[in-house]
């Protein structure tokens, strides 16, 4: 019989339960114990939506991040967290985010570097190393989910990370070599694989992405040495591997003492051959079948058709799960009640996906009639979405086939362009700015709500927001910000936004997502051809404007980024979309402009995610994607200032690329990791103006002027003062006005500090 299992589940709750939680206890509304009730009851409700499985994954929920949470099963929290008579939790979050609940201004610290797993839009709180890095084990949480589980009959399989991808994904903060730390880590995994044995777990799941890269001797080497260590354990090991194709590591992965090998055959099913050539004939093949980075539905006949043949070899030693975590994809497609009734049958989010898997089991196990009803359900749903006509427009198709290369040219090159715009806009050295969005308050959400439901109407809707507005531009205008922003108060979400704006695009009320710690998105749905039937943002930054004498920002999100936090259509390239996204926003930028707008911000903030996991096919992504900007941007006049930002992401590797979408400033996250990224700078002569994020809008803290001098004080060294600028490093919608207005108050001191010192 195949076996089913799952390699992670999502732990935000259908209804945000955790997201609500969390914050609860920051703010002090709630105490730890009910904190810790809410996650056991999810916990448990998750098990049991899971309860078909044959293994269900114990220890992939977290209360934010499962490598931070690996860090403190390893006792590797960093030492400025740990404070005394504190209790473990509370030092988990300020690693997190900074603080705790009920911290203290003098306990705050420095939150960890946040950045993105692998190629997906969550965030890892990043392990940090030194020279004196000791490891121990802290099983108190895994232990404490196991006897939950066990009391509620689970069939268990706990999830680890692995120890060399841990190594791998984190940061030595001194000259040591991480890698060498492995020779005195794997005794604590030694340790930690006894324990769970002895607690009756016959398989534990050790996931290893990073052998879907690219990996030099040394690390290569460093696999044979931990899993020739860790096979002397009396468990079961199942070494899981997702989100890309194993090439030169395929024969490593398979010649692993290990007992099992998961495969992402949704990104790798081209190796599977090669993978049953190479496997030996005792270990366990486990097959991700179903995509848990997406939610369209399965094509189950199509997938049994090559599955068949392999369950025929394999038997017993089938193992069939999704493609990786379910973290990716939302809870419960049920939830739903407005999503049109066709969109929605084409649809698979956590809970459905486990059922196709159930469904291809049965169909291997039994055969294809005993499930004949689920498959002719699913065959009519694959077949509606490839005729429908929602899916395809001629119109869009050809305006793609006529783009040339002058559309991402702009007329000068950057030093005449900046002449220009110097003089048009007249700002003082070191401007400063923010990044977007100003505080989503309760009562612009509920403006927001009350709209949707119809209690007030469109007109009353309107003042409310340009009072929002109004507000926003006399609190910048008091903080005596340069350049302004007229605060997203009408936006929910910096992509949502725009995609309720375009054609082709579809939405959820409850597909969430899990981006970091408390913060949730709702992707949008690309299920068809975009275009942008009329302005999306003209008014209200033509009105945001006329409150100010200052330069005003008009704010888009650019076309890579709609693509990259979207849950894209599977039946065409992605480069395609994106081009139909650029011209989209291109017709934005071109209004604004002629609107008198002089300074466009196109966010694309995820950028660097979009990246392949082998360098060796980034040229091809970062080709159609920078070109995607341009043909975005590069359609103005040379006086609009166009500019850029991108968050939480390694840049230092692909600068030339961001250089070469020509925007006029780039603004970029640079403060959690402490400015690291202008050490690219030192090689690179990064052409443009850049504003290096000076404060964490992720922590609550409030950033000092000095820390902020200090900083600049950095990019001054490799970039010339003349074109730097002074900003956050993300938008501020997350935090509150009282947190706010004294962080931008220290950042404009910050700025006329520098500008007086420079200008000496």
């Amino acid at each position: 019989m195949t076996t089913t299992h799952n390699l992670g589940f999502p732990r935000i709750g259908k209804n945000r339960e955790l997201k609500f939680a969390l914050e609860k206890y920051w703010k002090q509304e709630i105490f730890q114990v009910e904190l810790q009730q809410i996650a056991a009851r999810l916990r448990q409700q998750h098990w049991q939506d899971q309860a078909a499985l044959d293994l269900v994954p114990v220890g992939d929920f977290s209360f934010y991040d499962q490598v931070l949470d690996t860090s403190f099963l390893l006792g590797n929290l960093p030492k400025r967290v740990v404070q005394n008579n504190s209790n473990a939790l509370d030092n988990y979050f300020r690693a997190a985010r900074g603080r705790s609940a009920g911290d203290l201004e003098s306990q705050c610290v420095h939150a960890g570097e946040m950045t993105k797993w692998f190629d997906t839009n969550y965030h890892y709180i990043v392990p940090e190393f030194d020279k004196e890095t000791q490891f121990s084990l802290h099983t108190e949480r895994l232990l404490q989910q196991l006897e939950e589980a066990k009391q509620q009959e689970v069939k268990v399989k706990p999830v680890i990370l692995g120890p060399v991808t841990y190594l791998s994904l984190g940061k030595a903060k001194d000259d040591s070599d991480k890698l060498a730390l492995l020779e005195q880590l794997l005794p604590v995994y030694v340790q930690l694989l006894q324990l769970l044995a002895e607690q009756g777990i016959e398989w534990v799941q050790i996931d290893e992405p990073i052998l879907v890269t690219e990996l030099n001797e040394s690390w290569q080497q460093a696999f044979k040495q931990a899993y020739a260590q860790l096979e002397t354990s009396p468990i079961n090991i199942l070494l899981a591997t997702y989100f890309g194709q194993l090439k030169e590591n395929l024969t490593l992965a398979c010649q692993l003492p290990v007992n099992g090998l998961h495969l992402d055959t949704i990104n790798a099913k081209d190796e599977l051959d090669q993978v049953l050539t190479c496997l030996a004939d005792d270990k366990v093949l486990s097959l991700g079948i179903i995509n848990g980075r997406n939610i369209w539905k399965t094509d189950l006949l199509a997938t049994l058709d090559w599955l068949e043949p392999i369950h025929k070899t394999l038997q017993e030693r089938l193992w069939l799960a999704p493609s990786c975590s379910l973290l990716h994809v939302p809870v419960d497609l049920n939830n739903e009640q407005d999503l049109d009734e066709t969109i929605q049958s084409w649809l698979a989010f956590a809970v459905q996906k486990l059922t196709e898997l159930e469904t291809l089991a049965k169909a291997l196990n039994e055969g294809r009639d005993s499930v004949s009803q689920q498959l002719s359900a699913n065959a009519e749903a694959i077949k509606s979405r490839q005729q429908s006509k929602r899916v395809h427009d001629a119109t869009v198709k050809q305006r793609v086939s006529d783009i040339d290369e002058a559309m991402g040219q702009r007329d000068s090159a950057y030093p005449q362009r900046a002449a220009i715009q110097a003089k048009r806009l007249e700002l003082p050295l070191f401007p400063t700015t923010t990044i977007g969005s100003f505080p989503q308050t309760i009562e612009i959400r509920k403006t927001r709500r009350d709209y949707r439901l119809g209690l007030i109407n469109a007109h009353q809707y309107q003042l409310a927001m340009q009072e929002e507005i109004k507000n926003c531009v006399r609190e910048q205008e008091l903080l005596g910000l340069d350049v302004l922003v007229h605060g997203e108060a009408e936006r929910n979400d910096m992509v949502e936004y725009f995609g309720q704006q375009l054609t082709g695009f579809s939405f959820t009320q409850f597909g969430w997502v899990q981006s970091y710690g408390s913060r949730c998105v709702k992707p949008p749905i690309i299920v068809g051809d975009v275009s942008r039937p009329t302005a999306m943002t003209v008014d209200t930054t033509q009105y945001a404007q006329s409150l100010s004498n200052k330069p005003m920002k008009g704010m888009l999100t650019g076309p890579v980024t709609i693509l990259n936090w979207s849950f894209v259509r599977d039946d065409q390239p992605r480069s395609a979309t994106c081009l139909q996204l650029a011209l989209a926003i291109r017709d934005e930028v071109l209004d604004l402009e002629q609107a008198g707008i002089q300074i466009i911000q196109i966010d694309e903030a995820a950028l660097r995610e979009g990246l392949p996991l082998r360098q060796s096919q980034w040229k091809a992504y970062l080709d159609w994607a920078t070109y995607a900007f341009r043909i975005t941007a590069n359609g103005v006049r040379d006086e609009t200032q166009i500019h850029t930002h991108m968050c939480y992401s390694e840049f230092n590797d692909i600068i030339a690329e961001i250089a070469a979408m020509d925007a006029d400033v780039i603004t970029i996250e640079t403060s959690r990791s402490d400015m690291e990224l202008l050490d690219v700078f030192d090689q690179f002569a990064y052409p443009n103006e850049i504003g290096p994020g000076v404060y964490d809008i992720h922590s609550p803290n409030i950033p000092s002027i000095d820390s902020m001098v200090a900083l600049m004080e950095k990019a001054a060294q490799r970039i010339p003062a003349q074109r730097l600028w002074v900003n956050p490093d993300c938008g501020l919608k997350t935090r509150g006005w009282d947190e706010v207005k004294p962080a931008l108050s220290n950042m404009v001191a910050a700025s006329k500090l520098l500008s007086e010192r420079y200008q000496r």
